[in-house]
């Protein structure tokens, strides 16, 4: 368990899934969480910080989307407390909306905005080629960013600036997501689950 402000967080994997799933009916949104965990577990090891908590802030990102998406993620913070976790857990979470520039003040809310969109963006990639994850550089990554038509919605100044404000190189940035995406789709389909289906 993490101390922040003499505070603990109560809560393992297990109990932030069911959390999770608790909040959220949308696979999509589910998948999609599973998908910045693995990036967040990542980039907590590179930067030898705790990867259980960086992972269960990336698992619980989107836990008020489902519900309240016009107020995402400022739901998030009465909806958590109710769970026991920490103010600055909590506040992680909330840092990655909208106009929250002035949160994002520390490695573990740039990362979780520098990861969220850009982990999806990769797995739609993946998605795209029969190898899926295995083998997936950045230049393929990079060739579909320049494809306006693929993923349309996705705003590729804010990738680009997200990954900038993290002080991350585009090739170093798509090799620490990728891996974690790897490395957790092969968790995840023990639990049966999956970030390719």
């Amino acid at each position: 368990m993490s101390k922040i402000a003499g505070r603990k967080t109560k809560v393992d994997r297990d109990k932030a899934l069911a959390i999770l799933q608790e909040n959220v009916e949308s696979k999509q949104i589910i998948r999609h969480c599973f998908a910045v965990e693995a990036s967040m577990r990542s980039y907590a090891e590179k930067f030898g910080e705790d990867i259980e908590r960086w992972g269960m802030i990336g698992l619980l990102h989107d836990v008020d989307f489902d519900k309240y998406p016009e107020n995402h993620p400022e739901h998030a913070r009465q909806l958590l407390k109710d769970y026991d976790l920490d103010e600055d857990f909590i506040e992680s979470i909330v840092s990655h909306g909208t106009g929250k520039e002035n949160m994002r003040n520390s490695q573990v809310r740039k990362c979780l905005f520098a990861v969220d969109k850009m982990a999806s963006f990769i797995v739609a990639v993946a998605l795209m080629r029969p190898t899926r994850l295995e083998g997936l550089e950045a230049k393929s990554v990079k060739k579909k960013m320049k494809d306006k038509a693929f993923a349309k919605a996705v705003d590729r100044d804010e990738l680009i600036a997200s990954m900038d404000d993290l002080g991350i190189e585009f090739e170093e940035h798509v090799r620490i997501i990728v891996k974690g995406l790897s490395e957790h789709e092969e968790l995840l389909l023990k639990q049966g689950y999956s970030l390719l289906n």
